[in-house]
């Protein structure tokens, strides 16, 4: 009998990873059935290198739209990664008890608010902020970097705070021994130690912050031109998508579908680099 339960949960779960191996493989097939005949008939280089994006006149170039999510998720990076992985030292190695009690619960709250709250937290107070702080409208890559650099917090400190409680406690208290300070035994031995794991972190929040739409559409501005500094107004490859799916037809549909397929590729590069660039720091 138990034989014949271990064999049933094996199919189970068999079922489950087939199913979501097949989920993934029907939506990579959707996208590329659809979006690379799209673009072949646009021009691969026209479409990816192509400054302007205006489909009334069958002009479809992505360029703007690729700089403006390049550097949207340059600057969340930029902000959240160092915040979020030092709370996640914060929270593991040096947060009193009666703090973290409090604190956890807040980091997970965090986690569970929809992007179109973030979005409206934004627009009600990081656009005038940034208005009235260095200029421009307030709707611009800044303002949409600082709230990304916000939502990306919560999965970089509790993947990171994980990875650190899981380095065993032998390490921090071997440097102890050595004469370490406690800061230099979590910074020099333990951090280093837990460093997949944070790399783990960081590969999410990226992925999170490169496909966020609701909130970006809601303080970046959305205008569909080459980046022109800091304080102007961009349109990333999510933002385009939704903004114009809702209305688009023939070629201008394939060029949105086409526009996922890049930022697939764009997702798939960003994880393969950095497997590759965790197995370098673990070797």
């Amino acid at each position: 009998m138990k034989k014949y339960k271990e064999k049933v949960m094996q199919m189970v779960f068999l079922i489950a990873a087939c199913t979501s191996i097949l989920a993934v493989a029907l939506i990579c097939v959707f996208l590329f059935a659809n979006g690379i005949p799209a673009m072949a008939e646009i021009g691969a280089l026209d479409f990816l290198l192509g400054k302007k994006w205006r489909p009334s006149n069958d002009i479809y170039g992505i360029l703007p739209m690729i700089l403006g999510s390049i550097y949207v998720t340059a600057g969340a990076i930029i902000i959240g990664i160092p915040i979020g992985i030092l709370t996640a030292v914060y929270l593991a190695k040096f947060c009193p008890k009666y703090i973290y009690r409090f604190l956890k619960p807040a980091v997970d709250l965090l986690t569970g608010i929809p992007s179109v709250v973030y979005g409206f937290f934004g627009l009600v107070v990081l656009v005038p902020l940034v208005r009235d702080t260095f200029g421009g409208d307030g709707s611009s890559i800044l303002t949409a970097s600082i709230l990304l650099g916000i939502m990306i917090l919560p999965t970089i400190i509790s993947v990171s705070e994980s990875a650190i409680r899981a380095v065993p406690e032998s390490y921090y208290q071997g440097g102890l021994a050595l004469g370490a300070t406690h800061e230099q035994s979590v910074f020099f031995i333990t951090l280093p130690a837990a460093i997949s794991g944070i790399m783990a972190g960081v590969v999410l929040a990226i992925g999170r912050a490169i496909g966020e739409t609701m909130a970006v559409i809601m303080v970046a501005g959305n205008q569909a031109r080459m980046p022109a500094g800091l304080l102007k107004g961009i349109r990333t490859l999510t933002a385009n998508i939704v903004i114009e799916m809702g209305y688009a037809a023939d070629l201008h549909r394939g060029a949105l579908i086409a526009t996922g397929v890049v930022l697939f590729v764009f997702i798939l590069i960003i994880n393969l680099s950095f497997s590759l660039l965790t197995r370098r720091v673990n070797r």
